[in-house]
This record gives structure tokens, sequence and C-alpha cells, in this order.
């Protein structure tokens, strides 16, 4: 890799965190690459001075560095494999998507096969920390190429946590955090149900925790959604529902008994039934 320019990189992947991440990296000065599955969301992104492709393979051709920021662990194999003919050897592949264990193991048997230096790299944060370049990403892969790609995580996050240097730890602690996201939300989801259903204002509830040891950033913000009605995705229920089978999955593998996960998962469904799908999963309320 050239040390006299900012590398290229590619992002295939441009949704509700991979549009942000793609914006901030062209900030930051890198010359970014997209595509998405749907070309339109990548080619929103030329008044940004980014370059959209058609299809992974040109979106790759002549990146130093790949990020994949897809649905699951399917879709971000069928577009490394649509890359693999233009994809440079020795290239660095940041994998930021959500695609549980048996799908990182996949992933990094799959760059292992193309010659690519592999991270595992999922992110906390949903779309407005990713809008602010505040995410908190969870890094595992090898030391040699950390001073490379560590200013790619600084231009599209607040933090980097080096987790291991064996990909597929980072995955795995990811499933672990998003148990405790998805309990928080389906704790104050209930909870406001209840006090409706009780005949008391849901209000009362977050005046009654606002300062307190159970107030946080996250129930203040999830609390104004639901008593709002806006369900504007930060992080959509179809993608709640993904996730928390990854998370009951991995829990049925390791032996742990996750109640309230299987629980969590069964709400969701019922939301996603619902027909509140492309809702914030703060709308676990309307289940």
């Amino acid at each position: 890799m050239s040390t006299d320019k900012q590398p290229t990189i590619a992002v295939l992947g441009t949704g509700l965190i991979g549009a942000p991440v793609a914006r901030n990296l062209r900030k930051r000065g890198f010359t970014v690459h997209a595509w998405n599955r749907t070309a339109a969301k990548a080619h929103a992104l030329a008044n940004d001075d980014i370059q959209a492709f058609d299809n992974p393979a040109d979106a790759v051709r002549g990146a130093d560095i790949i990020v994949t920021v897809l649905k699951d662990g399917p879709s971000v194999e069928q577009a490394i494999q649509a890359a693999a003919p233009a994809l440079g050897k020795g290239a660095v592949w940041l994998q930021l998507s959500t695609v549980g264990i048996e799908g990182i193991d996949a992933l990094a048997a799959l760059a292992e096969q193309h010659g690519l230096i592999f991270y595992d790299a999922p992110v906390q944060g949903t779309r407005q920390p990713a809008e602010l370049a505040q995410l908190i990403i969870l890094a595992s892969g090898p030391i040699a190429q950390r001073e490379v790609v560590q200013p790619v995580f600084d231009a599209i996050g607040k933090r980097t946590l080096w987790v291991s240097e064996q990909a597929g730890t980072s995955s795995r602690l990811k499933l672990a955090l998003n148990s405790w996201a998805f309990a928080l939300t389906h704790g104050l989801a209930e909870s406001l149900a209840l006090a409706k259903g009780l005949g008391v204002d849901p209000a009362l509830l977050v005046d009654a925790v606002t300062g307190g040891p159970m107030d946080s950033g996250y129930f203040q913000a999830k609390a104004a959604a639901i008593l709002a009605d806006n369900y504007t995705a930060s992080f959509s229920i179809a993608n709640a529902v993904k996730d928390s089978q990854l998370v009951v999955d991995a829990a049925a593998q390791a032996g742990v008994q996750v109640d309230a996960a299987q629980a969590g998962l069964k709400r969701f469904e019922r939301a996603l039934e619902a027909g509140h799908g492309d809702k914030d999963m703060a709308a676990s309320f309307l289940a």
C-alpha cells in the first residue's frame, strides 16, 4: 500500500450505517468507492464526492481497503464473491456487519481463500452515532496492519476497542452487547405499555426514572420515540429479529440459557408480524 497518499476504500453496503460511514471516510480525505444492492442508495452519495458502482467488482477494483456494512452473513459473502475477480491480493477487509458466530467463521475463511487481511470489526451504535462518527468499533485481527486500519476506524468512530488478534472474538462480544441492548429496549417498552394499560400516563414513568440510577441516554432516546409515536428507524424491528436470532443461536451453541433473549425474540417477531418491520426497534412497544 502506498504511504504517500490516503488509501482508497470500497464501502459495500450503504444503508442506515453504511452511507454515513462512507461520508465520514470521505470527509477525512479517503477516496471512497460505494456499492449497494439497491443501486440508488449508492448513487445518492455522489453529492458527497463518493464514486458509486453498480457491482461489487467495479467498486473494489483499485481499493486498498474493503469495508462491508451489509445486513447479514450471506449478504456479505455474496458481495465478496461477486467482488472476487477484482480483489487486490493483500487488500485489507474490515467486516462491520453483525453476522453471528457461523457467519464470521465463514467470512474469515473466505478472506483467507482470497488472500485478504481480515478484521472482524462489528460496531456498537445505530444511525445517529454513525452520522456523528461516534460508533464504538469492536475490532479483532492481526497486529501487523493495525496502523493501517486505525485511521479508518478513527474516521467513523469515537473509540476502537481492540478485542483480540483472533477474528471471531469481536462478533461474539457483539452478540452479548446486543443481548443487553434488546433487554433494555423490551424492558422500557413493556414498562411504558404496562403503565398505559394500568391507566397511568407513561410520561410519569419516564419522569420518575429521569436523573436516577436507572436513567441513561438510551432510556431517554427510546422513551422519547415511544411517547412521540415516532418510530423512524435507527435500528429496525426486522434487523432486531435477525440479530436476536443470532443471540439465541449463539447461546444454544454455548450451552447458556437465555430466557429473556428468547422471550425478546418472540416479542420482536410479534411486532414484525404486525407489520412494524421497517420501524425502529422501540416499536417493541407496539407488540
